[in-house]
């Protein structure tokens, strides 16, 4: 009996430190959940430094296989993890590579000369360097403003690229705008005017994730105060961040420079998207006619969460399509 008594008070303290930190600190919570995922998926948390700047990053896999590594770019406000539920469908064996843009969680954080668009691609240019994978082309891949840092990379740099994933691509003149896009336009005449993408209180927190989800999630309120802890300490860097990519040399760097873009594209968006119009599909199709386009129904912003799997499958079928085609066309020579 005594056994039994001794095994259950030792079973209560996880359960009673798992109830306690989910009830009074939810957001530190968050971020051991996410460092569960990260182990269960067999992804190694790294840091690199180029001079005195240093870049977080996760991965898996080694580079020199079958297809080229993957770098994946996430989006404003997000971080590597963002990347999480698509990694889940990848193959085990492909090498695939998140890091933290520019001052966002565990990379340096500098000042707006980091910030601006052209800023992050040298950034990640460095970063590319810092760890090696400049050494063959790579498919590079990014979603929101990760997808126009990934399109001027890829314009800027287009012999470290073989291909390119834009999801959901900030930097675009959309010939439909967004309700999001309007509102954005009143915030640079008046900086104090709240930012959708920046919440600063629970019902905040909602409202962003039904802007950027068509089937938006149903959280707990305490996971929701989570994420809520978790962003508020970096409000006032985002707020930066999202001035300078709204400012006149980032806004439309992705308009300005799809045209430089050799390397094969592929396009994939979601219809109902709500922050960035579907109708950019069709903008960077005219100026690369042989990107592959792909338009997912029911679906908004954020891919990655709404629809990890069709993102992860479409990534790699474009990627073996491209590997298969380029075979073929040694064979012929």
């Amino acid at each position: 009996m005594e056994l039994i008594i001794l095994s259950g008070g030792i079973l209560a303290v996880p359960v009673l430190a798992f109830i306690t930190s989910f009830l009074f600190w939810p957001g530190s919570l968050l971020k051991v959940y996410n460092w569960y995922l990260r182990h269960r998926l067999g992804l190694v948390v790294q840091y690199s430094n180029s001079g005195s700047y240093r870049f977080c990053y996760c991965s898996r896999g080694t580079p020199g296989g079958a297809t080229p590594s993957v770098l994946l770019l996430h989006g404003f406000s997000a971080n590597k993890d963002m990347w999480l539920p698509v990694l889940k469908y990848l193959p085990r064996s492909q090498h695939v590579v998140c890091v933290d843009m520019p001052g966002h969680d565990g990379t340096s954080r500098t000042g707006p000369q980091d910030y601006s668009i052209e800023g992050q691609v040298h950034r990640i240019h460095q970063f590319v360097q810092s760890i090696g994978l400049d050494k063959k082309p790579f498919h590079l891949a990014g979603g929101s403003m990760g997808g126009n840092v990934a399109g001027v990379y890829a314009a800027r740099y287009p012999n470290h690229v073989s291909s390119i994933s834009l999801i959901c691509p900030a930097g675009l003149v959309y010939p439909t705008e967004t309700n999001f896009i309007r509102q954005i336009r009143e915030l640079e005449h008046n900086r104090e005017r709240p930012n959708p993408l920046i919440p600063t209180d629970i019902q905040e927190v909602e409202n962003m994730l039904k802007l950027c989800c068509h089937n938006p999630p149903k959280l707990p309120g305490q996971v929701l105060r989570g994420l809520l802890d978790n962003r508020i300490p970096n409000n006032d860097f985002y707020k930066e961040v999202f001035m300078e990519i709204l400012g006149e040399t980032s806004r439309h760097s992705l308009q300005d420079s799809m045209h430089l873009i050799t390397a094969p594209v592929q396009i994939i968006w979601g219809k109902e998207d709500q922050v960035t119009d579907v109708s950019g599909a069709a903008v960077l199709q005219k100026a690369l006619p042989n990107a592959q386009v792909v338009l997912l129904d029911n679906c908004g912003h954020s891919i990655s969460l709404e629809r990890p799997r069709k993102a992860a499958k479409l990534i790699m079928d474009f990627i073996s399509a491209l590997q298969v085609n380029t075979g073929n066309a040694k064979k012929t020579d």
